[in-house]
């Protein structure tokens, strides 16, 4: 969504793949730990595409969960990645949004 429509993308948790019969047989296939990982990879590229499809958006992608640092290469070069606590998270949010 292009513009200010979407500045804010939360996840819970790292998006791991639902351990189904075809995913279990895809694993298998496809190199076993690496495909889940590519998965992860894909879903977190595809939801910051989402939040910035322009040059000029911006937007704030917050993962609730400990993010293992090869998944960084999901982002563009560039993106500033923090590790920060709740509280901070929230502010920084808040801030970005213009209700801090």
């Amino acid at each position: 969504m292009p513009g200010r429509s979407l500045r804010l993308i939360v996840f819970d948790r790292i998006p791991w793949p639902r351990p189904d019969i075809l995913h279990k047989a895809r694993r298998e296939a496809f190199g076993g730990w690496n495909w889940d990982r590519r998965l992860v990879r894909l879903k977190l590229k595809q939801a910051f595409g989402r939040l910035v499809r322009r040059a000029d958006d911006t937007g704030v992608f917050v993962l609730l969960e400990p993010m293992p640092s090869d998944f960084r290469s999901a982002f563009p070069p560039g993106v500033e990645v923090k590790r920060v606590g709740l509280a901070e998270a929230v502010r920084e949010v808040g801030g970005f949004l213009g209700r801090g």
